[in-house]
């Protein structure tokens, strides 16, 4: 078979049929290309480029409330700032860290009632000059194009009202959880609905939702059901009255959640967090011809050669079967992956994923 471009490789799983190989694609983090560059790979190339692996690109757009952004203090060990979002962080200057969340604009419904009056959904919330940069050239060299939606649970509590606080109003006061799941959402419509109606056309929409954690869920199924399944929906019906796909990031185990995911349409699900819970072996035999399945790859393993090589040669056999897979790590490349391991691993799937 001869060697397909990004989009005809990604076409192809979505048909659940198969393509030349599994298309291959992540997200490493920023410590992890610095590490790469100083292990040899040249500066200023594309690392998808280096490794010759599939180009997925997104188009973006800020639903923020915009709230004032300002640093309150800096030091030699961190620095803490206001965000777009009215939260208050305090992000740490080693390698890649995790930022601690200190107070937040939104904590009650009242509060969250005047926030709403910074959303509405103008012209200026999309970046029109990269559109008109880079879309002509992701088109014409075969690029897979997302619309990177966002609403729903993960942007509500981590990064607008904060875990507790939202956890209790998911039971306590719902009306204000969906009122926030719906409104992200319908700023993310507002403002696709302008960019495709400008000729921006694009192969599916990616959201992230992280509805998970290690073994169990942030929430009980029938909370899902009365109060984020409808938001979920609407999202992919979008997508699909649109002709496009509808993907779907969830961190976490969210294993009994996916069969109302299957229900209601959704076409893609990422990252299959294994470390986590998440089984993608049993997904596959029973969602494999309803689901395209987008890592699932330990990312654990990934700094010894020998365990990821073994896993990859045993998990890809049975996930690209009739199509419907996409490779990458089960979440994210860490800064713990060598150059030369990321290069071995990238050259063992290209041989264990073609068809």
């Amino acid at each position: 078979m001869k060697e397909m471009t990004t989009h005809e490789r990604v076409t192809r799983m979505f048909e659940h049929k198969e393509a030349d190989r599994v298309p291959i694609t992540d997200e490493p983090w920023s410590g992890t290309l610095r590490r790469w560059k100083r292990e040899g790979m040249p500066e200023g190339v594309d690392w998808r480029d280096y490794f010759q692996i599939d180009k997925i690109d997104r188009i973006g757009i800020d639903i923020s409330p915009r709230f004032e952004q300002k640093i309150l203090e800096e030091t030699d060990d961190y620095i803490i700032s206001t965000t777009e979002w009215g939260v208050t962080l305090k992000n740490f200057k080693l390698e890649d860290s995790t930022p601690e969340f200190l107070d937040f604009k939104i904590t009650n419904p009242e509060r969250w009632e005047e926030t709403k009056k910074r959303m509405a959904c103008t012209r200026d919330r999309i970046n029109w000059k990269q559109l008109e940069e880079d879309y002509p050239k992701w088109k014409a060299n075969g690029h897979w194009i997302q619309a990177a939606f966002w609403f729903g649970f993960d942007v509500s509590h981590s990064w607008a009202v904060g875990t507790e606080t939202f956890l209790i109003a998911l039971m306590e006061e719902p009306e204000w959880a969906m009122d926030m799941f719906n409104t992200y959402l319908d700023m993310c419509i507002g403002c696709y609905d302008q960019i495709w109606d400008a000729g921006y056309h694009f192969d599916s929409i990616f959201w992230w939702d992280d509805m998970g954690y290690k073994n169990s869920q942030f929430f009980s199924l029938n909370t899902y059901r009365e109060l984020l399944k409808p938001a979920h929906k609407r999202a992919i019906e979008w997508a699909h009255n649109h002709g496009i796909k509808a993907h779907l990031h969830s961190c976490g185990d969210i294993m009994p959640i996916v069969p109302d995911l299957v229900e209601i349409g959704l076409d893609a699900l990422n990252p299959l967090e294994v470390k986590a819970g998440m089984k993608p072996k049993e997904l596959k035999e029973k969602f494999g011809d309803k689901l395209v399945f987008h890592g699932g790859v330990n990312a654990v393993l990934w700094d010894d050669k020998e365990a990821i090589c073994q896993e990859i040669d045993q998990l890809i056999p049975v996930m690209k079967e009739n199509g419907g897979y996409i490779f990458s790590s089960d979440h994210s490349i860490p800064n713990s992956v060598s150059l030369e391991n990321m290069q071995a691993i990238i050259d063992r799937v290209k041989i264990a994923g073609k068809y």
